[in-house]
Order: C-alpha cells, then structure tokens, then sequence
C-alpha cells in the first residue's frame, strides 16, 4: 500500500544528523514498489535529494509530489532523502549514496545542489543526474529548470499596481540562483509597472524559521510594505502571521496559496517546481536518458507557471497582469535574471 510504502520510507533530519555523528554511513530511504501497472518501467529506480522537509507546505514538497506522481503515474521505483541542511558536506555523500544504492536517475531538487551534484556525477558515469531549477550540465548530468522568475515578475507587476502605501516588499531566505532571480525578476515587475514603488527586499538566511520571517515582515511592515512576496518553505506561516496581524497582504510562490488563504493572499506566483521531477523521470522513461542540456519551462505551459490571483483584485489589475505575461510567453518581453538595488535589513 501506499501509504505503508510512505510511512516506511521517512527520514527526519534527527535521524540523519544521528546517522552522520555516529559514523555509521547515511540513511537512505528503501524504494517504493512499482504499481503493476506499468511493467515496462517497474526495473527503473529514481532517487530524489530534498534538501529540506518533503512537507514543507512549499518547494520541497512540490518536488517529492513530482517523484510520488512519477513513481504512480510512470509505474517506476523510487527512493529518497530528505531532511538534511542544504550544505556541499551533506549533500555530496547523500548523492553518492542515492546513486551507490542503484538509482539509475538522481534527481537533485533545488539549485543549492548545483556543485553538490556537478562534483558527484563524474564519479558514476553509468548514472544519470539531474538538478531541478539546476544551472549545469555535463555528460551525464542535466538541469530542469521551472521558470519560476516569470511568475515572480507578473507578481512584480500587481502588487505595484495594488499597493496603497507606495511601498512593497520581498522576503526569501538562501541565496540559491532561483531565489535570486526570483527577487530581480519581482523587481524588475515592480519597477516596469510604477517607478515610484519603493521595494523592499530581504534574504534571511533561512526559508524555515517562523520567528525569524515574522520578525523581518514585521520590520518591513513597519517600514510602509502593504504587499509583501514571499519565497519561503515551512517559514512562510511566520510572515503570514505579521500580514494578518497587520492586515497586510502577502503573494506566495510554488503553489496557489489564493486557495490557502484568500484573506491575506492576493496573488501566488504559481510554479510548479514539481514539472520539472516529473518530466525529468518520463523523459528517461522514454528515451532512456533526461534531456540533455538545461530544460526551461515557463509561461507557455500555464499547467507549471502562472499567477493565480484573488478574487477580490480588480479586472483592470489581471488584465494588466495578463498582458505582461503574453509578453513574457512570446518573448517580447525578457525577464531580468540579476538585482543590483539595495537590500533591506532587520
């Protein structure tokens, strides 16, 4: 059963530093059986690294939901690791497990893997790698990449357009290419839509820490931010309690969290990172290997990249939000990968 298969495959991040004190080796989750019905694919074995909580309400669980629904919809074998800091030491030693173990696919989940992964792949040419929102590539190593900076930017673009106060915020927490292009993409939105928006911006240092986001909405709060872009995991609650506290509306990112909590979300800058997973294993399904190279996904599938908005936001707003992203879709319109303004500090 699957929810058995599950229950026995958790790893909690107290079990893994447990693990790595006592020098006895990793832990790595036993494979999930293969549903029957896709025997073509029940010999294939994905490993996934996530290196964060797979129950994140946010990136981290988008990714494990990509391997679970390859792993029911492809019929193949899957195994993964979850929990453990995003850190180089920790990282190379969980992909040379994965891969050691017999995962003919190791899908990395996040850009913080790029130089775990680019170092480990080498060692096992046999083996296929890939980083989702990845930026490298190599023999046998590829990088999925959801674009979700084009739904960043569009979220740039209406919390410009509905903010009262002239002030809108940002908050992330590591430095990773997809958060950073992420925030210049919401910038560049922001400033394209009404030069006279005062952004401000803030990496944490940390996407989990509920008193730390609510500490540094607070702050940005009381600086004028009345729409405040949040790119967090499990410390997104910390940020949303200040925007209800305050009455403060927030846009979320990787899932619809209009749906969540409409009252203090106005929009979510949906990216589906999960795509990316997904597609990754049915393309080694189909062609015995990942695409090579870095595969982009964006706007021109609304199915990953799209921004839901609440109900309450005015026709006039989506209408503009719609246009910036027909112009994103066609490549009329380049969404800027770099931000050179300054930074807010708590």
């Amino acid at each position: 059963m699957v929810l058995e298969c599950v229950a026995q495959n958790l790893i909690s991040r107290r079990q893994w530093l447990a693990s790595a004190a006592g020098g006895a080796g990793l832990l790595v989750l036993g494979g999930c059986a293969a549903p029957a019905v896709q025997p073509a694919h029940k010999n294939l074995v994905v490993g996934g690294l996530f290196a964060g909580s797979r129950s994140d309400k946010g990136f981290m669980e988008a990714g494990w939901r990509g391997l679970e629904k390859a792993r029911t919809e492809l019929g193949v074998q899957t195994r993964f690791i979850d929990g453990i800091a995003p850190k180089k030491e920790l990282l190379v030693p969980a992909l040379t497990q994965l891969a050691e173990q017999g995962a003919q696919l190791v899908i990395a989940h996040g850009g913080q893997n790029n130089q775990a992964v680019a170092e480990v792949a080498p060692r096992f040419p046999g083996t296929r790698f890939v980083v989702t929102q990845g930026l490298v590539q190599g023999s046998n190593l590829s990088s999925y990449d959801v674009l979700q900076e084009e739904s960043a930017y569009l979220a740039g673009v209406l919390a410009a357009l509905t903010t009262q106060t002239g002030v809108v915020g940002h908050m992330s927490g590591i430095r990773v290419p997809p958060g950073l292009k992420g925030r210049a993409a919401y910038a560049a939105g922001v400033r394209d839509t009404n030069p006279r928006v005062k952004l401000l911006t803030n990496f944490s240092g940390d996407q989990d820490d509920n008193a730390l986001s609510y500490r540094v909405a607070q702050a940005q709060i009381a600086a004028g931010a009345d729409v405040i872009f949040t790119m967090l995991n499990a410390g997104r609650d910390g940020a949303t309690r200040a925007c209800r506290e305050k009455k403060v509306r927030q846009i979320g990112n990787v899932i619809d969290w209009t749906q969540v909590d409409p009252q203090v979300f106005v929009a979510s800058a949906w990216a589906d990172v999960g795509i990316g997973v997904f597609q990754a294993v049915k393309d080694m399904t189909v062609n015995a290997a990942p695409q090579s190279g870095i595969v982009k996904i964006g706007l021109q599938d609304p199915a990953a990249v799209r921004l839901t908005t609440a109900a309450d936001v005015p026709a006039a707003v989506r209408s503009r939000v719609e246009q910036a992203s027909r112009a994103i879709a066609s490549g009329q319109l380049k969404v800027p990968e770099a931000y050179n303004g300054p930074e807010f500090s708590v």
